[in-house]
């Protein structure tokens, strides 16, 4: 069976990013889902210095071994002042010392959500932009706005939302 990680992209112990990570991923046909939680790998700020005093952190290299094993990748950002949160950023940057193409070329769905109407655009922008650099096989992606508004008990309340992600789940599908 293939394994699919999700990932929400914060060290919010609430994070909707998360939330819609895992939902995403729950959508997705027989595939093992593996729930990643940014707070399980807390590694030392990244610097050079740190890296040739210190080397790569063991949690670092427990999560390259597990991006090694995935088949694909769901992704949901979380945006803190227009850019990837301290967290994800962190983890990104250790991952890219370890191995330049952090995504290995797999297929990812990359999402954001906020609370807010514009739904993380400006995050999605910068990973839209960046990620291929890093071996992101991007084959769909989404800006979830008002977060609170269109996710309800567990679901997607918006018809709209609901069909684009059923649309990324059938694309993502076709790309494994």
């Amino acid at each position: 069976m293939r394994s699919i990680i999700t990932i929400g992209g914060s060290s919010s112990t609430n994070s909707i990013n998360k939330k819609l990570a895992e939902y995403v991923g729950s959508l997705i046909n027989n595939v093992e889902l593996i729930k990643l939680d940014l707070n399980n790998f807390k590694m030392p700020l990244f610097s050079v210095d740190e890296e040739t005093e210190n080397g790569f952190p063991n949690k670092a290299i427990e999560l390259n071994s597990i991006f090694d094993k995935a088949d694909g990748f769901v992704i949901s950002l979380a945006e803190h002042n227009g850019a990837y949160s301290s967290a994800f950023k962190n983890t990104f940057d250790w991952l890219s010392r370890i191995e330049g193409k952090v995504w290995r070329n797999k297929p990812m769905l990359l999402l954001a959500t906020s609370p807010g109407a514009r739904g993380g655009q400006t995050v999605l922008e910068i990973a839209l932009a960046r990620f291929p650099f890093h071996g992101a096989k991007i084959v769909g992606n989404l800006s979830f706005p008002s977060f609170h508004d269109n996710f309800k008990e567990d679901e997607v309340k918006n018809s709209e939302l609901k069909l684009a992600i059923q649309k990324l789940i059938i694309e993502f599908e076709n790309n494994l």
